[in-house]
């Protein structure tokens, strides 16, 4: 898991441990008002709790069958009271948010899974620059801005295309799991790629996974910043990003193509997308290049990744922009 992330997890997970104990005492301080005889109840019990421990201990006391007796008394007693006043009977128990590791986010296999989404939680948390404007659904797709009327020499009109665009970006995100392939947008700049992408994005976020949003430029600006930035802590915020972007659920690369081209950026790019390939990771990539373009501009092995290993869609029509316009 990413260190920044992480970290801010377990500070949301905190809070909720701290949440369950100011519930805790706020019913131990309502229960103590309203039946006093159970504060003398938690009074004993826990002076049986003292002298268990003592006899851990080896010092000399009333044996466990003894104790434990009491125990069994004290507790009947206090349920019984509760009980005959409205209460069930667990009202006095520990409240845990998660029961498996009683909100500690760890097991003795491992991270626990409430760790685990929240985590992810804080990886969708930064789609908020893709998720900017609040309607990017599939529904909200609006397949009236592309012509119904195909091209000289095309079999399928612009329309036609963005629809089965979007069943099967529909369909991607509702069945997101490791046997998904990984989708590479092709098209002119204006016909709906980043749109469908935070579609894409929302659905699979919403269905627990750990998702997140870069361009192509701020992608290579935190690997070169992890490289070259004599700034501990900027190197340390770099190194961290870096390794969100490597290991997320879901990666949505928007921008590819628009880039500098040089040999930094292009290993960089092959570093981070044959590492998610080799760890059967997702991503969702946009460009404007079509596959001339990937060719010419990259080298033979980034080529061969994003043309052998992408399921490709390629997005038809005049910019939406432009047609909203005349629309209005």
């Amino acid at each position: 898991m990413e260190g920044r992330l992480l970290a801010r997890a377990r500070a949301r997970l905190e809070d909720i441990r701290a949440d369950n104990r100011s519930e805790e005492n706020r019913r131990r301080a309502e229960i103590g008002g309203k039946i006093p005889e159970i504060n003398e109840i938690e009074a004993g019990l826990r002076r049986q709790m003292t002298e268990l421990v003592g006899l851990a201990l080896g010092e000399k006391g009333r044996g466990a069958d003894e104790l434990e007796a009491e125990s069994l008394s004290l507790q009947a007693r206090r349920a019984a009271l509760l009980r005959a006043h409205g209460y069930p009977e667990d009202y006095l128990a520990p409240i845990w948010s998660c029961p498996l590791c009683r909100d500690t986010g760890w097991r003795e296999d491992g991270i626990c899974d409430c760790l685990q989404r929240l985590y992810k939680q804080e990886q969708t948390r930064e789609l908020a620059p893709l998720l900017r404007r609040g309607e990017e659904t599939f529904d909200a797709f609006r397949l009236d801005y592309y012509s119904p009327q195909a091209n000289p020499g095309e079999s399928r009109s612009a329309r036609e295309q963005m629809r089965l665009v979007l069943n099967v970006c529909r369909r991607w995100a509702d069945n997101f799991g490791p046997g998904s392939p990984n989708l590479l947008f092709t098209g002119a700049p204006g016909l709906g790629k980043t749109f469908l992408s935070a579609a894409i994005a929302r659905v699979v976020a919403e269905g627990g996974a750990g998702v997140a949003y870069d361009t192509v430029t701020g992608l290579l600006a935190a690997f070169e910043r992890e490289k070259f930035s004599r700034d501990p802590d900027e190197q340390s915020d770099a190194a961290s990003r870096v390794r969100q972007l490597m290991s997320c659920d879901l990666l949505i690369l928007d921008d590819l193509g628009t880039e500098m081209p040089t040999a930094f950026t292009q290993s960089a790019l092959y570093t981070l997308l044959d590492g998610r390939l080799r760890a059967g990771k997702k991503t969702v990539i946009s460009t404007n290049l079509n596959r001339t373009g990937i060719a010419e501009r990259y080298g033979a092995a980034l080529a061969s990744r994003l043309t052998g290993e992408y399921e490709w869609l390629e997005f038809k029509g005049r910019d939406v922009r432009q047609v909203r316009k005349e629309l209005r």
